[in-house]
């Protein structure tokens, strides 16, 4: 097949194999085989077969000083691993960050059962293989008896674990989102081999790595913690006569701290979650059965 250049900016660059120890301006290539970085003392050189996960916006801590928002690509050469790190203009590096998985995950095939689950109600949908394609702020899996796409600023939550597939135990990606008729469902995608989980995972947890630092100044009183919880007990949506724990003017108060923090809002029958609120309760509900 015929090689192409599909990314091609001026960014900043480092890499093990470069002969300076800082980051240095240099060319950004990458194609459906290969990344290249080169810069006028050198190049580094990336099979992307060799890939084998790429984190987004996290620097390493010994070139924090140097790098703001980059992209980090782990690799593997020799027998050891390696990364490289690029560092653009924010247009340069959104499109960057899409053609990079999209081209990672284009010869992936993966076996998804959807929706495993609606809210907390288990369904009888079957496993089936499919293929996964990327598009900004989106990924959908198509060549399977009922397509999905799957918005990334609507997952709430993620779990890598293991599933035995005809005999053989494969690795899996259990996350939960909002479809397009607003439900909570549960998707799982079975893969490959690690290499697929850690780059599948990556893109789907971009937004929602995103949305958990925004929380992360968030701390919740335990009775805002308790009426969270009483909402996603009922189903996502309440009424507040179903979630008074004692004072129904204490309760109100503290649903309008809520509101202002963007964790509960008001819908058709009664205060729903956001999906901040879910991401607490998720996060709240996990540490609490750890």
């Amino acid at each position: 097949m015929e090689e192409s250049v599909v990314a091609d900016f001026v960014g900043r660059v480092h890499a093990g194999s470069l002969t300076t120890d800082e980051p240095v301006t240099g060319r950004v290539l990458l194609s459906q085989r290969r990344l290249v970085l080169a810069t006028d003392d050198g190049k580094e050189t990336v099979p992307l077969s060799r890939v084998f996960d790429v984190v987004v916006g996290s620097v390493p801590g010994d070139l924090r000083s140097f790098f703001n928002d980059s992209i980090t690509v782990a690799y593997e050469r020799d027998g050891s691993r390696r990364s490289a790190l690029v560092e653009g203009e924010p247009e340069d590096m959104d499109k960057f960050v899409r053609l990079l998985f999209k081209t990672l995950l284009r010869n992936v095939t993966v076996t998804v059962r959807h929706p495993a689950k609606v809210g907390g109600r288990v369904t009888d949908a079957g496993d089936h293989r499919a293929s996964v394609s990327v598009s900004p702020g989106e990924i959908r899996f198509g060549n399977c008896p009922e397509p999905f796409t799957v918005n990334l600023s609507a997952v709430i939550d993620y779990e890598r674990t293991d599933r035995t597939l005809g005999g053989t135990k494969r690795p899996a990606l259990v996350f939960r989102h909002v479809d397009g008729d607003d439900r909570t469902v549960t998707s799982i995608t079975t893969v490959p081999n690690e290499r697929a989980l850690n780059i599948l995972g990556r893109y789907i947890k971009i937004e929602y790595d995103e949305a958990m630092e925004d929380l992360d100044s968030f701390d919740p009183t335990e009775e805002q913690l308790e009426i969270l919880v009483s909402i996603y007990s009922a189903g996502g949506e309440a009424n507040i006569a179903d979630i008074v724990t004692g004072d129904v003017a204490q309760t109100s108060m503290i649903l309008d701290t809520l509101r202002e923090a963007g964790l509960v809002a008001d819908g058709e029958s009664g205060t729903t979650l956001t999906r901040k609120g879910q991401m607490i309760v998720s996060s709240y509900l996990e540490s609490v059965n750890a």
